[in-house]
């Protein structure tokens, strides 16, 4: 059997998985899904819900096409459970002058998280796939002085690659400086070695989930950084296609609005590469896994006994009796 850690044996691989809130863990189950959010007494508040899209048609449980109908479920809860635990924390509170403090109107919360919603998306975009193009074509385009198209094009992938990978990492890096953001991505560490206890066939207790590991193969972190490696790579075949259909490469804007058009399948392929390493270890699978827990190491932090008891209390509550989150 594999072994998780030293002395702890991998006695099942299961489908649950989980997100860190605000001040709790958030798990999805096959059949029932649970957050666990410590309020402002200390307590911790658990409240379930059924999992979204197990009955969907089998049609969207193919390969690829399940990986994108995954990605917007675990969007679409994973806002909800965060504003959710927002609200149990007491983060949604502003305070007074007097000292007491009051509950933002929901209407407001709302509006907040959509227009930050928005504007997270237009920023990633612009990151990750406009400036990375534009710096191309404001500095290297400049030095680079061949005359075939399709080494050019090379050349710039690898340009916009590379720099995509130093802006992620350096704005992980740069956000887990903030307190707040700390914590969460210690609540993150709490949800790994839950997840690798019960995996273990282990009692569910603080002692015995504090000795496993925090960097799991199936992280979300891991997911969003295969994403953008086959990114990459599907970047590379745009030019040489282009070049090969229309004797030309597409100027930056069209070059852009293809890799937005291609964003769900690389969605799907990063999610059966995510779903295939966590099924299994071998050399394959800790070579596809290897950038994923590198980036582990900022956001994914130890964490403390009472975030532990909340991804215990979560996961507990979306273990099926029949054993139908065995993989």
């Amino acid at each position: 059997m594999k072994q998780t850690k030293e002395g702890a044996a991998c006695a099942k691989k299961t489908s649950i998985g989980g997100q860190a809130l605000i001040e709790g863990i958030m798990m999805r189950g096959p059949k029932k899904s649970a957050m666990a959010v410590r309020n402002q007494k200390g307590e911790i508040v658990v409240e379930e819900f059924e999992t979204k899209g197990a009955n969907r048609p089998k049609i969207c449980k193919l390969p690829i096409i399940r990986g994108i109908f995954g990605y917007i479920d675990s969007m679409t809860i994973g806002y909800k459970c965060l504003m959710r635990s927002a609200e149990l924390s007491g983060m949604s509170e502003v305070e007074n002058e007097d000292g007491s403090s009051d509950k933002l109107p929901k209407w407001l919360m709302t509006l907040v998280t959509v227009i930050s919603t928005v504007l997270g998306f237009a920023i990633a975009i612009g990151l990750f796939v406009w400036l990375p193009a534009k710096l191309y074509d404001w500095t290297l385009s400049r030095v680079v002085t061949t005359e075939k198209a399709a080494l050019a094009s090379l050349i710039k992938s690898a340009f916009e690659g590379v720099l995509k990978i130093l802006l992620l990492v350096g704005y992980m890096a740069a956000i887990s400086l903030m307190k707040d953001i700390r914590r969460t991505f210690m609540y993150h560490g709490a949800e790994h070695k839950t997840i690798f206890c019960y995996e273990a066939g282990l009692p569910l207790t603080v002692e015995n989930v504090k000795s496993q590991r925090r960097f799991h193969p199936r992280c979300g972190t891991s997911f969003l950084i295969l994403m953008l490696l086959i990114s990459i790579f599907v970047s590379f075949f745009i030019d040489p296609i282009s070049i090969a259909i229309s004797g030309s490469v597409l100027p930056t804007v069209w070059r852009v609005l293809v890799k937005l058009l291609l964003i769900p399948i690389i969605v799907g392929l990063g999610y059966e590469l995510i779903k295939f390493a966590g099924r299994h270890d071998n050399l394959l699978t800790r070579i596809i896994s290897a950038p994923g827990v590198a980036l582990q190491h900022v956001t994914v932090l130890e964490p403390t006994d009472d975030m532990i008891e909340c991804a215990i209390k979560a996961v507990e509550e979306v273990i099926p009796e029949d054993d139908s989150d065995r993989w």
